[in-house]
């Protein structure tokens, strides 16, 4: 992502991938992608997007500029079941990058997390910038 290439948006970036068997096999295919403005969007645009989720679906989040100022109680309660274990404690300019699923039963291992500090921020006003790499793995395998 970035906003030289002009993929990214302020906020909270999110795809849904199809994780779900179908036909025997996981798709991997993109259901949705957008961009939600957590500083001058509104929240009720994200809860729309997160609250019809199907079990299975892949959610893919990186975060730009600012991911928490409009989250709500809610929003982060949405996280934290898709397994994220910082959504609870995002702030104001945090660095964030998360992959979760509806239906995930313990926390994910795909989450980064760097608090904006003033002091031990990289970059003047951001902390640093966050890289993930990895692969998802398929659910428990069928007979």
């Amino acid at each position: 992502m970035s906003s030289v290439k002009n993929n990214v948006g302020r906020g909270l970036n999110v795809a849904l991938v199809n994780g779900e068997r179908g036909g025997g096999r996981v798709s991997g295919e993109l259901i949705a992608a957008q961009a939600f403005d957590m500083w001058a969007g509104d929240v009720n645009e994200l809860l729309k997007f997160l609250r019809p989720l199907h079990e299975g679906t892949l959610v893919l989040v990186a975060s730009y500029d600012d991911p928490a100022t409009k989250l709500t109680e809610e929003t982060r309660r949405l996280f934290a079941e898709l397994g994220s274990a910082v959504a609870a404690e995002l702030a104001f300019r945090d660095s964030w990058v998360f992959v979760g699923a509806k239906g995930v039963r313990d926390r994910s291992p795909f989450e980064q997390h760097v608090r904006n500090s003033r002091g031990a921020n990289k970059y003047e006003g951001w902390p640093a910038a966050l890289r993930m790499e990895g692969c998802i793995p398929r659910r428990g395998a069928e007979p």
